[in-house]
């Protein structure tokens, strides 16, 4: 009986010491909150770059760990609520939290606020932020900057898909209101998108043969505004009297701007001297040496039998090049082809003409053509009649010329039987092999065999599966090369059917595989392709060509 009185008078007690502890709590609560009120207030009137009263993530806060566990220790029995609040007192007092784990929640949010940087905050407003919480106002120029970023990234995303793209952009248009600017650049896109999708609907009328680019253009919409630098490069490199030629390679071989291209190429193919002082000299006496050479060899009526057989081909190769373009199908054009093709013929009689020499003639025509004409002038539908026959002459006898010297080092893969390309076709092979057995495996088991796809790449350098102005680019590469590009066509074709390796995976028989392969779709494709694709050739090269031990079967 005593003993129960006991127990029942031991109650009240607790009670009261658990309601001091909750009155203790409330007190220290409130001053915490008054305390916060007074730094808000000094925050105002100083900077807020030097007295922050906001949370800085990853900081430990000693007020806000006291707080948390006084309300989480309340929830515990009463017993041990006065520990709790000496606790709190002792980490509150020390200025810092008394066990790890409360600093590791009170650094928890050091990844949880955004960068710093593109926050904009006042010191006006830094009192109304802490009120409110972390809320910051994002800076409206970066704010303009990424919604500009994300039309131009959409528009890009889409330019295959031109019914849809145009359905974005007319939302993209309705919401662009809300940022200043960004209206007349979504217009400016649509407009792009109208004009592009005009073109390819009249291209898409051409018939689309087997084995040849579904489109090409000879103009690229890189500008020589990028090339500023680099032009400067090139002037200065080419105005010193005596040309230091392995500094152009090595300029040259990331590309030539547009500007300098058409006298670096003479160059680079030793058509022209490094002394500038017996350049003009050598100009004038090499395009009088192809007058004479036109005079001397070049005769349709001719009675030998080879010549006939030689001209007739050439006649029906060269209307067949490039045939979506005008240009190429004009007379004047073809005839200073046919003269430019048979003359090389005549003078190498020990390969004379092959089928495919006729799309190697292109590139050099275009480059000095160019060089002829303003910039703005579009090449494709240019009318040759206006321009001086004397300039049809020198574009002529420079694409003779540099020709020539071009395929000096690839002699042999027009010879009989074509042994030169017979023998890179097997080490394309080997090396695929080497590189991706899975592709490989997946071409034999198909029965796909590498002469039948890889014969035309290393016949026509490329130029049936590029743009014409991806090829341009890829021979400002070539022509750089120290040592002929002839090694290194090899591993540019390796690279280009690598690239292509998803698209093959998901072929599944012999006929889906050779469509793809012969009908490659790079009608896209600009320099930053043909960028990605030598920078891949030149790391194989440089791991197999530069170390043979790798291309050695393993015993």
């Amino acid at each position: 009986m005593d003993n129960n009185v006991g127990q029942i008078e031991e109650k009240p007690k607790i009670a009261t010491t658990t309601a001091n502890s909750n009155e203790l709590i409330a007190a220290t609560h409130s001053a915490a909150i008054g305390a916060k009120s007074v730094t808000n207030i000094l925050t105002n009137s100083a900077s807020f770059w030097k007295n922050s009263g906001r949370a800085v993530p990853g900081r430990p806060s000693p007020k806000r760990d006291f707080l948390d566990n006084t309300n989480t220790n309340i929830g515990k029995s009463g017993g041990g609520g006065g520990t709790a609040v000496q606790r709190g007192d002792r980490a509150a007092a020390g200025g810092m939290v008394s066990t790890f784990r409360d600093y590791q929640q009170s650094v928890s949010d050091a990844w949880d606020t955004g960068d710093d940087e593109f926050c904009i905050i006042s010191s006006n407003e830094a009192a109304a932020a802490a009120a409110v919480g972390d809320a910051t106002r994002i800076s409206r120029q970066v704010s303009q900057t990424v919604a500009l970023n994300v039309i131009e990234t959409h528009s890009r995303s889409n330019q295959n898909h031109v019914s849809t793209s145009s359905e974005m952009l007319d939302v993209q248009a309705s919401n662009a209101d809300l940022i200043p600017g960004a209206a007349s650049y979504a217009e400016d896109i649509k407009q792009d998108r109208r004009s592009s999708h005009d073109s390819n609907e009249n291209r898409s009328r051409l018939r689309n043969y087997p084995g040849r680019p579904q489109l090409q253009k000879i103009s690229t919409n890189s500008q020589d505004g990028e090339f500023e630098t680099k032009i400067e490069k090139f002037q200065l490199l080419l105005d010193s009297p005596q040309l230091d030629l392995v500094a152009l390679k090595k300029l040259s071989w990331s590309g030539v701007p547009r500007k300098m291209r058409a006298v670096s190429w003479r160059l680079l193919s030793k058509y022209l001297p490094p002394s500038s002082e017996r350049r003009n000299a050598v100009l004038q006496s090499k395009r009088q040496g192809y007058q004479d050479l036109r005079h001397n060899y070049f005769k349709v009526d001719s009675q030998d039998e080879t010549q006939q057989d030689t001209y007739r081909q050439i006649h029906i190769d060269v209307p067949r090049m490039n045939p979506q373009i005008p240009l190429f199908q004009q007379q004047l054009v073809q005839e200073m082809f046919e003269r430019v093709l048979f003359i090389w013929a005549i003078r190498h009689p020990a390969s004379g003409y092959v089928q495919g020499i006729n799309d190697l003639v292109t590139p050099f025509f275009i480059v000095f053509l160019q060089e002829a004409l303003s910039p703005d002038t579009d090449l494709e539908k240019y009318d040759m009649s206006q321009l001086p026959e004397e300039t049809r002459n020198i574009i002529e006898a420079d694409s003779f010329w540099c020709l020539s010297k071009f395929l000096d080092c690839i002699q042999d893969n027009y010879i009989f039987a074509q042994l030169g390309i017979q023998e890179k076709v097997n080490q394309l092979k080997d090396l695929i092999q080497r590189i991706d057995v899975n592709l490989h495996r997946h071409l034999q088991t198909h029965g796909v065999d590498y002469l039948q796809f890889s014969f035309r790449w290393m016949n026509n350098l490329l130029t049936r599966e590029l743009p014409l102005h991806c090829t341009i680019r890829l021979w400002d590469t070539y022509l750089a090369e120290s040592d002929g590009f002839a090694l290194f066509h090899l591993y540019v074709c390796a690279a280009f059917l690598l690239h292509w390796k998803e698209q093959l995976m998901q072929q599944n028989d012999f006929q889906g595989l050779m469509l793809l392969l012969q009908n490659l779709p790079t009608h896209n494709w600009s320099d930053r392709q043909i960028n990605v694709l030598l920078a891949e050739a030149f790391r194989l090269k440089f791991t197999y060509a530069d170390a043979p031990k790798h291309l050695e079967t393993k015993s």
